[in-house]
């Protein structure tokens, strides 16, 4: 996994475009307190769902993989 150069606000927009994403499509309602490894999962998982992004293999899944797959999917966002 190769760092993007401005990954953590990537991961930031990300964030903030998936629970845009999941609220529009009525699937979720995420509260104040939920935290960005919680926001991070979901969204990951709501966007493999949907074909959206590529699913990572099970034995690499874990929360930075997760996190870089997002980062990528934001930089491609408009």
């Amino acid at each position: 996994m190769k760092k993007l150069k401005n990954e953590k606000e990537l991961v930031k927009k990300a964030i903030a475009e998936g629970v845009k994403y999941g609220e529009a499509r009525g699937v979720v309602e995420f509260e104040p307190t939920d935290s960005a490894t919680e926001k991070i999962e979901y969204i990951y998982r709501l966007l493999v769902h949907d074909k959206v992004i590529q699913p990572i293999p099970p034995d690499q899944l874990s929360q930075g993989e997760m996190r870089h797959r997002l980062a990528i999917w934001a930089s491609k966002l408009k």
